[in-house]
């Protein structure tokens, strides 16, 4: 009886087995341990401030309105669709049809899990960008893909894409490229150069590309630019955006997909079966939320920049060397001028040793040997509390 209950019920491990490497996700597990002994949290990336009021109280009108408070459409409320289409193509040149080529989705989340559960098949081969967020590694996994990473790599302050290297990694079973830029966890902005290669080998092998673009107003050093704008790559790219990031509303899980109509199409195939719909009330106030003044998003980047250099430069002051990034709110740093190696048992130390929450980067590895040693800080938060992380990290350099 024993040896049934072993296994009991079904007599076989109860989670599929594409989902058997995923346990628990880091975030919760560092954010548990911030909680239990009242750290500073720099680990997982939500502001510790709610967005604009005029964006809640977008919501809170919707809401008593009764605009949102049973099933919205499908594809999305036609005035989010409608806003989602101007801002593409006020900030980028992209011309979109609002009913045929916007999604919206329950966050990036769902809108990348359903990207690549419709169009990966089992066997296919889907290239990411290593290190890569967790959920792009379980996504491929449901699919049935095959992940196949090409790593960014520290070099003068920064991580680089080696362009040879993602060249190499395609095969005949590639099926498509899922990108992230602004890069998390790095901050690495992918350069017009950079991205016009990658473009030209999509075209070249006649690949699909996701790209995973919800930080795209938080970019410090340069700018970023949607892949979907350079030639060829409009009919086979999928651009995701959510309002988390950008308005500071994490929980109202409000993103988005846009495409050719076919790709949409597909993606949304996927998509009704997961949540079918969310967040109706919430899609009216990001409609508004999309039409904010200019002076909105500026204000968003350079407080946000302001806060890299504090925490960056408060890290290195505290003996870690720091990769400055050049977009999202995280920066990845190095533990080894500290005297350690292990970025977990360092991570998992750090809370009782001085009281801050990181995240271990090795967790978005593949290769975990090749981020055993770095450490992601979020600075989203206010500043005075990184001030105060700062100053408890400053006993690291002197212990």
């Amino acid at each position: 009886m024993a040896d049934m209950d072993a296994h009991a019920p079904g007599r076989r491990p109860l989670l599929n087995r594409r989902l058997a490497e995923f346990g628990t996700t880091i975030f919760a597990e560092m954010s548990a341990l911030a909680a239990a002994t009242g750290s500073i949290n720099l680990g997982q990336g939500f502001p510790d401030t709610d967005g604009p009021d005029e964006v809640r109280e977008a919501a809170v009108r919707a809401l008593r309105d009764g605009r949102g408070n049973q099933y919205p459409p499908g594809t999305g409320v036609p005035e989010l669709r409608t806003a989602i289409v101007e801002h593409q193509l006020k900030r980028y040149g992209l011309a979109l049809d609002a009913d045929t080529q916007v999604l919206v989705t329950a966050g990036a989340t769902e809108a990348i899990a359903a990207s690549l559960l419709a169009l990966v098949e089992p066997g296919d081969e889907v290239i990411a960008l290593e290190p890569y967020y967790d959920s792009y590694a379980a996504s491929i996994a449901m699919a049935g893909g095959r992940r196949v990473p090409v790593t960014l790599r520290p070099r003068d302050g920064a991580y680089h894409l080696d362009l040879d290297e993602l060249r190499d990694a395609v095969t005949d079973r590639t099926r498509l490229i899922l990108l992230n830029t602004p890069h998390n966890p790095t901050g690495t902005v992918l350069t017009h150069e950079e991205l016009g290669a990658i473009a030209e080998l999509a075209v070249e092998r006649d690949l699909l590309v996701v790209t995973d673009e919800v930080y795209e107003h938080l970019v410090f050093d340069g700018e970023h630019t949607p892949l979907a704008t350079f030639p060829g790559m409009g009919e086979r790219t999928v651009t995701i955006s959510s309002a988390g990031k950008t308005f500071s509303f994490t929980g109202w899980k409000v993103g988005w997909v846009t495409s050719s109509p076919e790709l949409v199409t597909a993606v949304r195939s996927a998509k009704q079966f997961l949540t079918y719909v969310a967040s109706g009330p919430f899609q009216y106030a990001i409609a508004e939320a999309l039409r904010l003044p200019q002076a909105y998003f500026d204000g968003l980047r350079d407080d946000l920049r302001a806060k890299r250099d504090l925490l960056s430069a408060g890290l290195a002051d505290a003996g870690f060397e720091v990769y400055r990034p050049a977009g999202t709110y995280f920066v990845t740093t190095d533990i080894r001028p500290l005297g350690e190696d292990d970025g977990f048992a360092f991570c998992r130390a750090l809370p009782e040793r001085c009281g801050v929450v990181a995240i271990p980067n090795a967790v978005f590895y593949d290769h975990r040997e090749q981020g055993a040693p770095f450490v992601r800080f979020a600075f989203c938060k206010q500043e005075a509390v990184l001030q105060e992380a700062v100053t408890r990290l400053k006993g690291l350099a002197s212990g």
